[in-house]
């Protein structure tokens, strides 16, 4: 049996990731207005954040992916923009992943000085890196990588291939970063490789197996950020269907928003005990992801109903946690590919 309680440490942890974000960063949209992504991000360095799965020998926390789990928890309920899931989740498992040649760009990272992305989806546009094309056999890379999130902030690019994993400077000769529409209020963008020289030096030496891990991380963390998106509507459901007056008494008194509400709960609670059970042994991965994209979308919809129509309105934060959550839903991997693994584990295969 699994015990999902909490460490002192971890319980400290969350503690003061919840007073931060409460104060540096507002739910509601008229107090969000202005928000610096970049003066937030140096805040939650000071804090450590961003060296969670550093050593500290390193200059970093010595933590586990459940401390990074409980974090991003918090950090969905308070709806943070920035690259903490690029940088320190996905890119910082892969550089780990690298050997000791990485020692002072991990170092870079844990301090919030340095921020990496993962680029990997192509024309497809998918996660799996079984459908990869691009490669840098020849020394030279050229074709594009699509919804590479936190281009615009990061350093270095860390660009899965189908040959290899290679680590390159944003700023080398050749790499260009074009912007796309994204609804989740973090920026996407296109990344664009016109024949860009690839050294012995930039070449990451991982195994397959290291970066399949590297993705269920960063898979793991967006469904972290689901769940704890949805606990946050949950609690603002509840709370408005209890001051929420019509005809007389709290809509909340209407058995119709009492089942509403009680299958929120379900859902979230759900969602919530597949993640730890997958942050904890390392394994279930897929159908934590998978359960929780479609859970905490239900969630979103759900309230709405339960709030009307202010909840689409700008002045509601109920519509920007929402397209989070949908954002959420589709990195490192939608329903569709997690429930095929689910399907491949189990022996169901096509």
């Amino acid at each position: 049996m699994i015990d999902f309680r909490p460490s002192s440490a971890q319980q400290l942890l969350v503690s003061t990731a919840r007073e931060y974000l409460r104060r540096h960063c507002p739910i509601e949209p008229d107090r969000r207005a202005g928000l610096d992504v970049i003066q937030l991000w140096r805040g939650m360095a000071e804090l450590g954040w961003p060296g969670l799965l550093i050593s500290s020998g390193v200059g970093g926390s010595d933590g586990t992916l459940v401390d990074v789990i409980l974090l991003v928890e918090e950090l969905g309920y308070a709806a943070v923009p920035g690259p903490f899931v690029p940088s320190a989740v996905a890119a910082t498992s892969l550089l780990l992943a690298g050997g000791a040649r990485q020692q002072r760009r991990l170092t870079e990272l844990a301090t919030g000085d340095r921020i990496a992305t993962v680029a990997l989806v192509e024309e497809r546009g998918s996660f799996d890196p079984a459908g990869l094309t691009l490669t840098a056999a020849s020394g030279r890379l050229t074709g594009r990588k699509l919804f590479v999130g936190a281009a615009d902030l990061a350093d270095d690019l860390v660009v899965v291939l189908r040959d290899g994993v290679v680590v390159l400077p944003s700023d080398r000769r050749g790499i260009a970063r074009v912007p796309l529409q994204a609804i989740g209020g973090d920026p996407l963008f296109e990344v664009r490789f016109d024949d860009v020289e690839i050294g012995a030096d930039d070449r990451l030496a991982v195994t397959a197996g290291a970066v399949a891990a590297a993705l269920e991380a960063g898979a793991l963390a967006r469904t972290a950020e689901m769940v704890g998106a949805a606990r946050r509507i949950l609690e603002m459901s509840v709370e408005h269907a209890k001051t929420r007056v019509q005809g007389g008494r709290p809509i909340g008194g209407h058995q119709a928003i009492q089942h509403a509400c009680a299958d929120l709960v379900r859902d979230v609670d759900t969602a919530r005990g597949l993640l730890y059970a997958a942050a904890c042994d390392a394994s279930d991965v897929a159908a934590a992801k998978a359960y929780a994209s479609e859970a905490c979308l239900t969630v979103a919809r759900r309230a709405h109903q339960i709030f009307g129509a202010i909840s689409y309105c700008a002045e509601h934060p109920l519509h920007m946690i929402h397209k989070r959550i949908l954002a959420a839903s589709l990195d490192f991997g939608d329903t569709t590919l997690h429930l095929e693994r689910v399907a491949r584990a189990i022996g169901l295969e096509a």
